[in-house]
């Protein structure tokens, strides 16, 4: 769940302004966290949730980076 809220938060925070940074950090902690939640999920629904949330981190991250990056 951990990961699907980084990356929620990832890319909603795309949309604002100044919102890069936020995009940045929560994007590049969501991703970190959906790799070892990948690693040690037991179930399918798991693997199914930290695929979504990868995926909306990933795109967070990345426009994040774009945007202007880590820094204000």
């Amino acid at each position: 769940m951990a990961t699907l809220s980084l990356g929620l938060v990832a890319f909603v925070a795309t949309f604002f302004p100044g919102g890069h940074v936020v995009a940045s950090w929560a994007g590049a902690l969501g991703f970190g966290t959906g790799l070892y939640s990948q690693y040690v999920s037991a179930t399918t629904a798991q693997r199914a949730v930290n695929i979504v949330g990868l995926v909306a981190a990933f795109v967070g991250v990345a426009l994040g980076i774009a945007r202007g990056g880590f820094l204000p």
